[in-house]
């Protein structure tokens, strides 16, 4: 009796156990099925917006540019004239700016003009002129266009005059179109872009999709807003279900096994774990994940599954906070970007239309032009930091490794840099190194130096008064060169220093706020100091000052003689005339000077560097003039002056230099120069100088 009574209770206990399983199984498996769904849906969704974001900045760079070339002047002159020659020789020569395969002008009669293209584009005249009727309207378009090359991605903007950069208030020119062919560099670019893979089709059909992966489809319209075609984006969907629904149904059976042989099991193996899911399911609990992740068989696969999703929403909290911050900074950064440029370009408009419409007398209008020439200096100033930070992001620069004398740098930066402060009721010092550098060291002549002046001005620009000194020691045992820039300056608050190199951000103060700056030196300074593998890192306190570190690795180098050609060997750029050589190692100076001096009669050769210069001097008597730039590699041109002179003493030989202090013209004219002229230069004052000294009776004579 006793085992029939607890038979039924036993197959009840079995029944009951079952039914709570099964009832269990299934919510396993919906709360599986819903966590997939959300983490699939979350992730599709993500990699949509971040394949439209993408795309969007694949075409900014054609949309800036084209916008600045159909805004010009001289673009809308050509429609008129059709040179063929001026086309060529700038908007003809840009296939490579914009990275095309085709560009295209039309005039304001909507025929077509001219046409610069790749060999993959055969196709003349394909725009259509409903297009260019939009782009009256709307001024910049971006459509698809299917020719018989294949599809195409088609840029086009309405040509105006500069005066009006909206290009809606006055009528269009004519028309420019930048065209890009869709093909397989074009798709691989975008693959690239994207870290994903693309199946494109022409024709619009249902593609199919693929088991663990997410997709995001483009389509391709053309001016009429038809099809034309699609791109379909995949990556693959790294997160897995089907493992935890095949143990679901191994679980189902083992349990039931196990429910018979130890039902005191009964709370360990299901009523705690499901506690577990219910409170990470109720409050993401961090404490009730990780024992879950601890439990066996399904219940750790879905700990790791709420692990996973809590993570990711830490990753998107993370990922919202930064892009608010970025924001936040961005928006504070094109604030200060737009007063400071409008402070000089006020002070640049406003003394302009002082001297244009006020009677003022010769002194005030040379106050005047005083005044627009300083703020312009600036404004250059604040395009050139934009233009290197926009280099650096792009990784467009690279180390330019030359040698040079470590001394003699520094004492040129001190004597620099003493002459532009002098106003300034500080004590400026070049510290003298216990541990010189024996030899010549290679580095990056031009970048060492920006380094030193940029953190030597920023001393300077927040040091009322005191002191601030540079210099450096040599570390024999790490190879190191370990400078040292010391201020007794305003100070950076501790809380500042971890983002005093950031670049958006700069430390609020009154002085700061006096002296302006776009918050980028700093920046650029780090990021030069680290191509050229060193480290920079600081020491400050408020009101005491600061004092910056930086190193760079120490490389000695051995100079050898340069082989120079002959006169015979060297290309000059004139037929006839006299023959002059241009000792240049700036290859935009060199350009300037062929410019300048194109449509002139002489011949022109070029020296890079000082004992080049002297080489081809003492080789080749034919040398009528030689311009003679100061600062240059290997010898410079007060030594390279020193070895000419006693061999050819009757040639006028000029120098060219950035520096225009008293100073340097005394020591210019001392070291035995017939002349000199400085940069930036001025074409009549070059010219002034080569005829005085190519003129026989004025020939200089010793």
């Amino acid at each position: 009796m006793t085992v029939k009574k607890t038979f039924p209770k036993i197959l009840w206990l079995i029944f009951s156990s079952s039914i709570f399983f099964i009832l269990l199984y299934f919510a396993l498996f919906y709360y599986t099925k819903k966590a997939e769904k959300q983490v699939y849906n979350s992730t599709v969704e993500q990699f949509h917006n971040e394949v439209n974001k993408l795309l969007e900045v694949n075409s900014k760079p054609i949309l800036v540019a084209i916008n600045n070339d159909t805004n010009w002047d001289e673009f809308v002159k050509f429609i008129t004239t059709k040179d063929t020659k001026w086309y060529d020789e700038t908007i003809g020569n840009e296939l490579e700016i914009y990275e095309a395969d085709y560009l295209g002008v039309y005039d304001a009669n909507m025929n077509f003009i001219i046409r610069t293209p790749t060999t993959k584009i055969k196709t003349i005249d394909f725009i259509p002129k409903n297009e260019m009727e939009l782009l009256n309207k709307v001024g910049i378009n971006k459509f698809y266009l299917k020719i018989p090359e294949g599809i195409v991605e088609v840029t086009g903007a309405a040509i105006h005059a500069s005066n009006d950069p909206s290009k809606k208030n006055t009528p269009t020119s004519g028309y420019f179109f930048v065209v890009r062919l869709v093909d397989i560099k074009y798709i691989k670019n975008l693959e690239k872009l994207t870290s994903s893979s693309i199946m494109f089709t022409d024709t619009d059909v249902n593609l199919p999709t693929e088991k663990h992966k997410i997709s995001s489809l483009h389509i391709l319209k053309d001016s009429n807003n038809q099809f034309v075609g699609e791109f379909l984006f995949k990556r693959n969907f790294e997160v897995y279900f089907e493992n935890a629904i095949n143990i679901l149904y191994v679980i189902i059976g083992a349990f039931i096994i196990n429910l018979l042989v130890n039902l005191i099991y009964t709370r360990k193996l299901v009523y705690y774990p499901l506690d577990l899911v219910r409170r990470a399911l109720e409050s993401g609990n961090k404490k009730a994940i990780k024992e879950l992740k601890k439990t066996t068989g399904e219940f750790s696969h879905i700990g790791n599954l709420f692990e996973e999703n809590s993570n990711q929403k830490v990753e998107l909290i993370k990922a919202k906070i930064k892009a608010e911050e970025g924001d936040r900074l961005k928006s504070s950064f094109l604030a200060n970007l737009s007063h400071e440029i409008r402070t000089p370009m006020n002070a640049i408009n406003g003394f302009t239309e002082l001297i244009l419409n006020t009677d003022t007398n010769e002194t005030e209008k040379l106050e005047y032009l005083q005044v627009i020439e300083k703020s312009g200096k600036n404004l250059v100033g604040i395009i050139d930091d934009l233009i290197e930070m926009s280099k650096i992001d792009s990784n467009q620069i690279t180390p330019n490794l030359t040698v040079i004398n470590l001394e003699t740098c520094c004492n040129e930066l001190y004597e620099t840099i003493k002459v532009t402060i002098k106003n300034k009721a500080i004590n400026f010092k070049l510290i003298t190194s216990k541990t010189p550098a024996e030899f010549n060291i290679i580095t990056d002549d031009i970048k060492l130096k920006q380094v030193i002046i940029n953190l030597v001005n920023n001393a300077v620009k927040f040091t009322e008064k005191g002191t601030v000194s540079f210099g450096y020691e040599i570390d024999k045992y790490t190879e190191n060169i370990n400078f040292t820039i010391k201020d007794t300056g305003l100070g950076i608050d501790e809380g500042n220093h971890k983002n005093i190199f950031d670049r958006f951000k700069r430390v609020d103060s009154d002085i700061s706020i006096k002296v302006g700056g776009l918050g980028l030196g700093l920046a650029i300074t780090k990021a030069y100091v680290e191509l050229l593998g060193g480290t920079i890192s600081l020491e400050s306190k408020l009101g005491v000052g600061t004092t910056f570190y930086f190193s760079i690795p120490l490389k000695y180098s051995i100079v050898e003689h340069i082989t120079v050609k002959q006169i015979a060997d060297i290309d000059s750029l004139k037929s006839d005339g006299e023959l002059i050589l241009i000792a240049e190692d700036d290859n935009i100076n060199f350009l300037l000077f062929q410019k300048m001096m194109q449509k002139q009669s002489y011949k022109i050769i070029r020296a890079v560097n000082g004992q080049e210069a002297v080489d081809i001097c003492l080789n080749n008597p034919n040398i009528d003039l030689v311009l003679m730039d100061i600062k240059m590699p290997i010898m410079n041109g007060f030594e390279a002056l020193e070895q000419i002179r006693p061999i050819r003493p009757n040639l006028p030989i000029i120098a060219q230099t950035a520096y225009s202090s008293s100073e340097d013209k005394t020591k210019i004219e001392e070291a035995g120069f017939n002349g000199y002229i400085t940069k930036p230069l001025n074409r009549e004052n070059l010219f002034e100088l080569i005829n005085k000294y190519l003129d026989k009776e004025n020939q200089y004579e010793i």
